[in-house]
């Protein structure tokens, strides 16, 4: 801050020039006065944290026989000191709110004409045993500079005001435009399914999400899903410019009809610039347990996990996530977040839709059954690699070759001729009726146990399948198992896929390639095809990755 700070914020009077000791009240010696700061000079720097931005001495709670104490202010942290000239008073801070952790702040009148100010933080704190999560730790301080209650008030709203500004996540430079900061107030729309995962998504948002949003400035309209496409119908039709983010409180199937309802929209390109959010209620919360590990998270499951999406989102800050537009040969397109599978993945994914109550355990003991009676799928699979493999042809030049979006016999034109509104063209795609370009790799296999192609690093909350994986890295991340591998060998690999170290295990039937674009041709339509959780009918299929389709809550 610049110029001379005004003497009720800087502390030149100090807080409550009273006490409580012995149950009576004694003076206390004022605190020395810091000299003025001269116009266009800053404080002097404060180790930790940075220049002083603001200081005072306020009481350390609410009540009006609460102890002073030193606040100091700087870019990153709310410093809390003893006063000086206190008994055991040191240097140092004797505890720092990081504004990293902080996630609102409000002024409020107090009794006796005084006011205090709150501020409310999520740090990470870790148990003796497991990972650390975030917990709440709220400090309210007591602003009574005099009998001027209107005064107090605003010493009180600029310290809460000047703290919610530094809380604000700083927007990374590079990168272009990618990343944003969601405003404040905030409005939200919830959209929450009940029944998904355990049944307990909208007992969770009462008792962890809404407090935490409320505390934060973001207001909510939850929206309840009654049945299979509700939400999907809900943000295609709803004029959703009332709010600044949609939020899915529900497995990543819930996420998957809001996007390709999204998508379906004739303002497509402008709605699909709101951010979304993802919190986790069902079973896997792939997308969740993803956006925790990119945001530098440990590993957490269950309301940790709920815990530290929330705060990502009560943090506000998102950047753009890459979509796969998927075409199949009956005409369908569909867009997808999260990945798509065929074989003993979605096997067991689909399978162990019957132990949905038993949460996150009902995947392992869907792996066991799916174990037990090991299955070999025929078909051909064809992909672009993202780098060109040796030996392998190089492109072809011609932009302008026709491609197909997916709606049979529709040939779209260059990509950057569409029409307005139009979707997103797969310029790297040809029909489903012709052979892949000469360009593209062709698996020599074609018995496999299981394909999937991720785009985020987790396949579920204990699954770090694609630890490479980023949210705009413009790759899919395409895993084969061909036939031949064994059931221990098997389990042996989604045992360290929940550390992510499979592919140091060096199964020969295992392969991993970061591909552009993938085509899987099964010979009959025979098992389970899944794109984001949700099942498809086994047919030919074709997806590319199309860059920074859409928004997210990232954290990072």
């Amino acid at each position: 801050m610049n110029g001379a700070a005004p003497p009720a914020i800087a502390g030149r009077r100090g807080g409550c020039q009273q006490r409580v000791s012995g149950g009576r009240r004694s003076p206390v010696r004022p605190a020395p006065v810091p000299p003025p700061m001269a116009a266009g000079r800053r404080a002097p720097p404060e180790p930790g944290g940075g220049p002083v931005l603001l200081q005072g001495i306020f009481g350390a709670g609410a009540t009006p026989g609460a102890a002073s104490c030193s606040l100091v202010l700087t870019a990153r942290e709310l410093q809390v000191r003893r006063p000086p000239g206190s008994s055991g008073g040191s240097p140092g801070p004797d505890a720092a709110l990081r504004l990293a952790d902080c996630v609102g702040s409000v002024a409020f009148p107090a009794a006796a004409a005084a006011a205090c100010f709150s501020v409310v933080c999520y740090p990470l704190r870790g148990p003796r045993w497991g990972s650390p999560a975030r917990q709440r730790l709220e400090r309210t301080f007591r602003v009574c500079q005099g009998p001027d209650a209107e005064g107090n008030l605003r010493i009180a709203q600029a310290w809460s005001r000047r703290i919610r500004e530094l809380a604000v996540p700083a927007v990374p430079t590079q990168d272009g435009d990618s990343y944003g900061v969601l405003p404040r107030p905030c409005r939200a729309l919830v959209l929450l399914n009940p029944q998904s995962g355990t049944g307990r998504a909208l007992e969770d948002f009462q008792a962890v999400v809404q407090p935490m949003l409320a505390e934060a400035d973001i207001a909510t309209t939850v929206f309840i899903t009654e049945r299979p496409q509700h939400a999907h119908e809900k943000v295609r039709d709803e004029d959703l410019s009332q709010w600044d983010t949609l939020v899915v409180m529900a497995g990543d199937g819930l996420l998957y009809e809001v996007v390709n309802g999204l998508m379906e929209r004739p303002d497509w390109e402008e709605t699909m610039k709101k951010p979304l959010c993802i919190l986790p209620g069902g079973s896997g919360n792939a997308l969740a347990a993803s956006i925790n590990h990119y945001a530098g998270n440990d590993h957490v499951t269950k309301k940790k996990l709920l815990t530290n999406c929330t705060f990502i989102l009560c943090k506000g800050l998102h950047t753009q996530m890459d979509l796969v537009s998927l075409s199949t040969a009956s005409g369908k397109r569909l867009f997808s977040f999260l990945g798509f599978g065929w074989g003993f993945i979605s096997d067991v994914d689909i399978d162990s839709e019957k132990y949905r109550w038993l949460g996150n355990a009902r995947f392992t003991l869907g792996t066991l059954q799916c174990l037990a009676k090991l299955r070999v799928y025929q078909g051909r699979l064809s992909y672009l690699p993202a780098v060109p493999e040796q030996g392998s042809p190089s492109a072809p030049r011609d932009p302008h070759a026709p491609v197909t979006n997916g709606q049979a016999g529709r040939i779209l034109p260059p990509a950057g001729t569409e029409a307005p509104g139009a979707l997103p063209a797969d310029s790297l795609l040809v029909p489903l009726c012709q052979p892949v370009p000469a360009h593209w790799t062709v698996v020599p296999e074609e018995e496999f146990v299981s394909i999937y192609a991720i785009y985020q690093s987790h396949l579920g909350t204990n699954l770090l399948m694609a630890p490479a994986a980023q949210l705009h890295d413009g790759c899919i991340h395409l895993f084969y198992l061909k036939a031949g591998i064994s059931r221990v060998a098997l389990l042996k690999i989604f045992l360290a896929m929940a550390r992510g170290t499979h592919l140091d295990l060096n199964c020969p039937h295992l392969r991993y390639v970061p591909v552009r674009a993938f085509r899987l041709e099964p010979r009959a339509a025979t098992g389970i095809m899944t794109v984001d959780g949700e099942v498809l009918a086994c047919e030919p299929v074709q997806g590319q990755i199309h860059s920074r389709l859409c928004r997210i809550l990232s954290g990072s």
